[in-house]
């Protein structure tokens, strides 16, 4: 079944058409990661499906709801952690998730939602003696207390150091072992690529790409295929890897040689990204 239903979503500010006509699905236990530079429209997207944020036109289905006329169960049921959040300085670490425990009839148990995001050390530190990499933790944390069916994960792991960054990740894949659907917006690309389902790229306010990250990186861009000869590297550009691969290697057999630092590089989703959007700053 179907999390999120989008369908000709349209936002505009004034003369600018943030969201142009957007359409995708993403289904329950999936994550799914949506892409693109600044201004490509993502937040505007994202603040429409979490219902902060009316749209101009379009159809919107949340787990079964409009978000601009939700349920009552909806806001239980979505988990959100957002790009940038202002938390009560003086409360602790536990003493906030328990806060936010009390909003929900059935949150999860907070000293395993505390420790499921690495801040079993700071329980009962205040918020304002926080790094920002654990902050974000923290972010995370009160996502997660309402035991929610849906979480948006909006550039989740900004400001962690690698090894905070790979906790998150199995973080995020604890998630979907347990059937929860995630949405999910980052500016890493290996993050996308390793966590994903399925990505969407959007440019201009409209997606021009979604698939898995398999069919991204396997279609359009050529893979490389490179060697040294005589000194000098050889680059050679293919849709055919395993023919044009097969033909280099049966030659320098019958030459008797070998392919000196022989490589085969397929296209990565950053490439793809890249090629998509015409960023090269992202």
């Amino acid at each position: 079944m179907s999390a999120i239903v989008v369908s000709g979503l349209r936002k505009s500010y004034g003369e600018l058409e943030a969201v142009r006509g957007v359409d995708f699905e993403i289904q329950e236990g999936e994550v799914f990661g949506l892409l693109g530079p600044n201004g490509a429209g993502k937040t505007t997207t994202v603040e429409i499906l979490e219902g902060y944020r009316k749209r101009d036109a379009g159809e919107v289905s949340v787990l079964g709801h409009d978000p601009e006329r939700p349920g009552k169960e909806f806001r239980e049921r979505i988990g959100v952690v957002l790009q940038q959040s202002e938390l009560w300085p003086n409360i602790t670490v536990r003493e906030l998730h328990a806060m936010f425990a009390g909003y929900y009839e059935h949150s999860r148990n907070v000293d395993e939602v505390i420790e499921l995001v690495g801040l079993e050390s700071k329980r009962d530190a205040r918020v304002k003696t926080l790094s920002g990499g654990q902050k974000r933790r923290l972010d995370l944390g009160l996502a997660l207390v309402g035991d929610p069916d849906l979480v948006f994960l909006d550039e989740p792991t900004t400001g962690f150091d690698p090894a905070a960054r790979r906790a998150a990740w199995d973080m995020i894949r604890s998630l979907r072992s347990l059937g929860k659907t995630v949405l999910l917006t980052t500016h890493y690309l290996d993050e996308a690529e390793q966590l994903a389902d399925r990505v969407a790229v959007m440019r201009e306010g409209m997606i021009v790409r979604i698939g898995t990250p398999r069919e991204l990186t396997t279609a359009d861009l050529d893979v490389e295929i490179r060697y040294w000869r005589d000194g000098e590297e050889i680059v050679v550009s293919t849709t055919e890897p395993t023919r044009v691969l097969h033909e280099l290697t049966a030659d320098a057999v019958a030459r008797g040689e070998e392919l000196e630092r022989l490589e085969v590089r397929r296209p990565t989703l950053e490439d793809v990204y890249l090629t998509l959007t015409g960023d090269d700053a992202e």
